[in-house]
């Protein structure tokens, strides 16, 4: 029988608060003892990537603690119930299915008169038919002209891990000689994102994704206008130029507005919802389907892993807990992602909405207060430009902050250039290693402006070259990660009331309902 129960309720969490020993990560990973430590500290993963945690602070008991924490947790049956299709998603009463996108993991999940999985194959292979008319000149505009360009119009999840997948796979494609079209992306409200990117676009040849799952998104519909605005100004039809991307019963749906609406539902959460529709028409666009498929394929074999009960075969299980333990043994409030690869420049920013979106609540899932901290603030940029910018403070600042490396031995474009002595890839390689070090065991100094205390833990995702099945598996171990440690805290990771307020206060605001504070402050920006 599946128990929901608040963190601080556990027996296992009150045994590993009291367990007195603290991890000296300058201790564990000196001398040759070190080295052992970071081949044995290490699980394979999905994609052909390894998970490292040598220089996180834990040992075999703080791990045999968590890993009966993981048990009376009930992690692997709550995951189980969740992929069959239990109403894990207690704030909106909906099942949480983003999973059946890319793998059938368990039962038959029937909802809404269908079998969800097939219907969700079933959309895909109806974008992998428009993408290869698209491809191969049977869709075109209405001169007769192939589209060459695809360009997503859309908001939060409909636009953050599409683009964060686009940019990581865009330099990869282009080596493999698969990128059939550019993909851009219109995603602020603020007119000078869509007129700098239509500035920059040969709107006659390009094919716009309009992604909204109610059709009723204020800031995607103001896009779109904006767009059918520019098509008109060239002469051109906007239905000819536009597909849609929502549910069967929007207002979207059968509208002759778009050459063709492909659809999602509301099981789908938008932080994750890239291997749906909304990411498998413009990456299908891009790269063809086949490249998707690829990602779906490495995202469901992160997936199964993910599904196994033993803590140390599922590093994205692994991963949480021991996030647990620092976030709330050791009272770390934050975490970095620091991706050794400009390719994953924006998969920091996906990861901020999945994560802090997900578990950045304070109630229950039962809508109880809950006593404990939960998710962390979660930031990054790519390395080695991070190291220029908020590295300092990450060394020598008093946050500790928990780092989440992520590199590879090999670039995506096949290029490099050897300069004294060394390549370009391997001097950023060489940069991560120092920083996992430098970080863990820092540097004695008698001035103190240069010491180092170290004692900065991290963990590094490795892998050989970061190509499509990679990239599913790290975007797989990411969300499941979040979702186990929304399974400890007690928290409904699946729905996102914190947005709410806001938009109902800027729609009082345009209506002009307003007064005190919100009549001044919208005075001040002449609304």
């Amino acid at each position: 029988m599946i128990e929901w129960k608040n963190l601080d309720t556990l027996h296992s969490f009150q045994k590993l608060q009291a367990l007195p020993e603290r991890v000296s990560l300058k201790e564990v990973l000196a001398g040759e003892a070190g080295g052992r430590r970071v081949k044995e500290y290490c699980v394979p993963m999905a994609g052909g990537l390894q998970f490292s945690y040598a220089a996180r602070p834990v040992n075999r008991p703080i791990l045999k603690a968590l890993s009966a924490l993981a048990e009376e947790a009930q992690l692997a049956e709550k995951f189980r119930e969740l992929y069959n299709g239990a109403m894990i998603n207690t704030g909106e009463k909906r099942l949480v299915l983003h999973h059946l996108t890319r793998g059938q993991l368990g039962d038959p999940v029937m909802a809404d008169g269908v079998d969800k999985r097939e219907f969700y194959t079933g959309q895909q292979a109806r974008i992998d038919a428009f993408a290869e008319k698209v491809h191969n000149g049977k869709i075109t505009n209405a001169a007769g002209e192939p589209f060459t360009t695809v360009c997503q119009i859309g908001i939060g999840g409909s636009d953050l891990g599409p683009r964060a997948v686009y940019i990581a796979l865009e330099n990869w494609a282009r080596a493999n000689d698969t990128l059939k079209m550019e993909a851009k992306f219109i995603s602020n409200v603020d007119p000078d994102d869509a007129a700098g990117v239509l500035a920059a676009t040969d709107v006659a040849h390009t094919l716009f994704i309009l992604v909204s799952k109610s059709g009723t998104t204020l800031e995607t519909l103001t896009n779109e206008a904006f767009v059918k605005e520019a098509l008109c100004r060239e002469g051109l039809d906007p239905s000819n130029h536009m597909i849609a991307v929502t549910s069967e019963t929007s207002p979207l749906a059968g509208n002759e507005g778009y050459l063709d609406a492909f659809f999602m539902d509301d099981y789908i959460g938008g932080r994750y919802s890239s291997t749906s529709a909304v990411g498998g028409a413009v990456l299908s666009l891009a790269f063809g389907p086949e490249v998707f498929h690829q990602f779906l394929e490495g995202a469901a074999a992160g997936d199964r892993l993910a599904a196994k009960a033993d803590m140390m075969k599922n590093p994205a299980m692994l991963d949480a807990l021991i996030g647990v333990y620092e976030r709330n043994i050791l009272g770390y409030q934050a975490t970095a992602v620091l991706p050794y690869s400009q390719a994953l420049s924006r998969f920091p920013a996906h990861l901020q909405q999945a994560d802090m979106e997900s578990n950045g609540k304070s109630v229950n899932r039962f809508g109880e207060p809950v006593n404990y901290p939960t998710g962390p603030v979660l930031f990054g940029e790519p390395g080695t430009n991070g190291q220029h910018s908020f590295y300092q403070l990450l060394h020598q600042g008093k946050n500790i902050v928990p780092l989440q490396f992520v590199g590879f031995r090999q670039n995506q474009a096949g290029v490099d250039v050897d300069i004294q002595g060394s390549t370009s890839q391997q001097k950023l390689n060489a940069n991560v290693a120092a920083q996992i070090v430098a970080f863990a065991c820092g540097k004695e100094d008698q001035d103190l402006n240069k010491q180092f205390d170290g004692e900065r833990p991290s963990s590094i995702i490795i892998g050989e070259q970061l190509d499509p099945t990679a990239l599913g598996a790290l975007l797989s171990h990411f969300e499941n990660k979040i979702m186990f440690q929304g399974f400890c805290w007690n928290l409904n990771s699946f729905d996102q009331e914190g947005v709410q307020l806001g938009k109902v206060l800027a729609k009082r605001v345009l209506a002009h309902d307003t007064e005190g504070a919100l009549a001044a402050y919208s005075q001040l920006l002449s609304i």
